[in-house]
């Protein structure tokens, strides 16, 4: 019988098994879409991305030029400047040297010699001086005073044997004269230096002012010393044996047999050619000692003891020449051996130091 005289429809072919989602996703496959993109789309912004970045390389250079060229050019005044070095205590032996020049010229100027000071001091062209050039004339100048006033100013004095000066007249005439003050006595003049940068790295100096004589500088009052009384050097002490063959070796022998006087440990070189020939010692202080009593022995190795001693050596002409040393002892194996020579003697306490030495802070006085 046939299906349209019966009514009844063909049964539909089974669904495939695939889920809703599979099918989905094939049919957006089928449609060009993966991920979200579409095929095409993704493969027009990988080109896209690729002549983007070959771009940025090949401008690179151009927008680099670009980029320097448009900076402001900075201005040289905007650069930080060094500050100037200021001028400290190491000028102070170039303006004591620059000061002893000064007063060298200062002292032998005469009428027609401004230039010469001017040199020094540049007021000094406008001067007019006195006298005839060359009729006195400064020796063995020397600085014997340096103090910084200021940053960059010294007051340096200069001591100086002034020669040619027409002598003062005898103290019998003049109650109370100083005899000092007679022909070729030692003058005294300061001068105030200024020290500023020179070229090279170097220091110059001016002076600010003309010499002013002064009075000489004040004497210090002798330090006490740790030495006792002089006492003789008597020949039996062991003492006065020791510091006699050493001195003998060292100003007589030209250091021959030195070594034999010394500690172990110690070096002297001494004075060539032998400047004497011969030594006496006549009297030693020892540090410490208050007593007279002979010392005829000899303490345990390792005792050191200070000395002064003063003795009379003979020169080559056979004139004796007073002469002072400051020795340090050491006992080993029954004598005294010289340890050292010592630059000065000793002093029962340090001194402060001076207020105006070189490198000392400046104190401006008025």
């Amino acid at each position: 019988m046939s299906p349209a005289l019966t009514g009844r429809r063909k049964p539909a072919p089974p669904a495939d098994p695939q889920t809703p989602a599979a099918q989905e996703t094939e049919a957006i496959e089928e449609a060009g879409w993966v991920g979200g993109w579409s095929t095409g789309a993704q493969a027009n912004s990988a080109a896209l991305l690729r002549w983007i970045v070959w771009g940025l390389i090949a401008l690179g250079p151009l927008l680099g030029a670009l980029a320097y060229l448009s900076v402001p050019a900075t201005s040289a005044s905007s650069a930080p400047k060094a500050a100037p070095p200021t001028p400290t205590a190491s000028g102070g032996q170039g303006a004591a040297g620059f000061a002893s020049l000064f007063v060298a010229a200062y002292l032998s100027a005469g009428r027609g010699d401004e230039p010469k000071l001017a040199v020094y001091y540049p007021q000094a062209a406008s001067m007019q001086l006195d006298g005839v050039s060359g009729r006195h004339r400064g020796e063995q100048l020397t600085v014997v005073r340096l103090r910084q006033t200021d940053t960059s100013v010294w007051a340096v004095t200069v001591a100086a044997r002034v020669t040619g000066a027409q002598p003062s007249p005898a103290p019998s005439t003049q109650p109370g004269a100083d005899p000092s003050q007679s022909a070729d006595a030692v003058r005294y003049f300061q001068v105030p230096v200024a020290t500023a940068p020179g070229a090279g790295g170097a220091t110059a100096y001016i002076a600010l002012a003309l010499p002013a004589e002064v009075a000489a500088p004040e004497r210090a009052k002798t330090p006490e010393l740790v030495y006792g009384a002089m006492r003789p050097a008597l020949p039996t002490d062991p003492r006065t044996q020791a510091v006699t063959s050493f001195l003998s070796a060292y100003l007589t022998k030209a250091g021959a047999e030195l070594d034999r006087y010394l500690a172990p440990g110690t070096r002297l070189a001494a004075p060539s050619p032998a400047p004497y020939s011969g030594v006496a010692v006549d009297q030693f202080a020892v540090e410490g000692e208050t007593g007279g009593e002979p010392v005829v022995s000899v303490p345990g190795d390792g005792t050191t003891l200070r000395l002064l001693v003063t003795l009379r050596a003979t020169g080559q002409d056979g004139v004796r020449l007073p002469l002072t040393y400051a020795l340090t002892l050491k006992a080993r194996a029954g004598r005294w051996e010289t340890a050292s020579l010592d630059g000065a003697p000793a002093l029962t306490s340090p001194t402060p130091a001076a207020s105006g030495a070189p490198g000392s802070t400046p104190t401006p006085t008025a």
